[in-house]
């Protein structure tokens, strides 16, 4: 493996092409729009060139990683790549698209990864002929930084698929470990809970933000608080998760709280829209 697709230069995209491209991959990374991946392109410069800053990497290697990638506004550029890792919203119909073009556009050994945090792994693979080699590749954000990469197996997922994607995300820099196709699959099924708890604990009255997101910090040794961490994620994307639970696991106890529903309804989503449980 040598080679590496992209779909989608948002956040986690571009951080994905960019760890790809230090690793020594050649990589593309496709959007929709030329101006999608001009801004993915000048994230990852500046990213690089903070690394380089901080002395983690030379000058040299950041030019070397840059020019490692390309980019395209057209999926057929993935056509002779040998890993595609898709990064596009949680949206199932989107995703089932993508993967069914890509199924008629990549090769045939290609093997074919979604970064989803919730979708259905085996629901996707089966919009392709090649289900054994569809598989989650599901990093953490910051890519650039986060150490894990979550790995899941589809239910007609191979032994040799699973190898190849690990030791992929090893050679990125990343350790990975694998969980079997499930709602939420192990790191959003324990994580969103505990976030969906804390904004009930707000919603109750039982404290205010700041004590609830202080006293997890404290008090667990968490590096951010839960409400912190649910802006940072995205107060939608927290949403999305927990309705994937419910429906999936058939259990109220991972209802969404009434507060994060109306929060987004209202369109105060985190960080990204400038204010969730705080203002940024």
């Amino acid at each position: 493996m040598d080679s590496i697709a992209v779909i989608g230069a948002g956040q986690m995209g571009n951080g994905i092409a960019q760890v790809a491209a230090c690793a020594g991959y050649n990589v593309v990374m496709v959007d929709i729009k030329q101006d999608y991946v001009d801004k993915g392109i000048s994230t990852i410069e500046r990213s690089l060139g903070k690394l380089v800053a901080k002395e983690r990497m030379t000058q040299s290697d950041a030019d070397a990683a840059r020019a490692r990638i390309s980019t395209s506004i057209d999926r057929n550029d993935c056509s002779s790549v040998d890993l595609v890792v898709e990064a596009v919203p949680e949206i199932m119909d989107l995703k089932v698209s993508i993967f069914s073009e890509l199924d008629q556009i990549c090769k045939p050994e290609c093997i074919l990864a979604s970064n989803t945090s919730s979708i259905s792994i085996s629901e996707i693979a089966k919009a392709t002929s090649r289900p054994d080699k569809v598989i989650g590749m599901h990093f953490m954000n910051p890519v650039p930084i986060m150490k894990l990469v979550e790995i899941i197996n589809g239910e007609a997922t191979s032994d040799s698929t699973n190898a190849s994607v690990v030791s992929a995300a090893a050679k990125m820099g990343k350790t990975a470990l694998s969980c079997n196709d499930s709602p939420g699959f192990i790191s959003n099924r324990i994580l969103c809970p505990m976030l969906n708890e804390a904004i009930l604990t707000l919603q109750e009255g039982v404290a205010e933000p700041e004590a609830i997101d202080g006293i997890m910090k404290l008090g667990m040794n968490h590096p951010i608080g839960p409400l912190a961490l649910s802006d940072l994620i995205g107060l939608d994307t927290v949403l999305h998760i927990m309705n994937v639970l419910h429906k999936g696991l058939a259990d109220d106890k991972y209802a969404p709280a009434p507060l994060l529903k109306a929060m987004v309804a209202d369109g105060k989503l985190g960080r990204k829209s400038g204010e969730g449980f705080y203002k940024y």
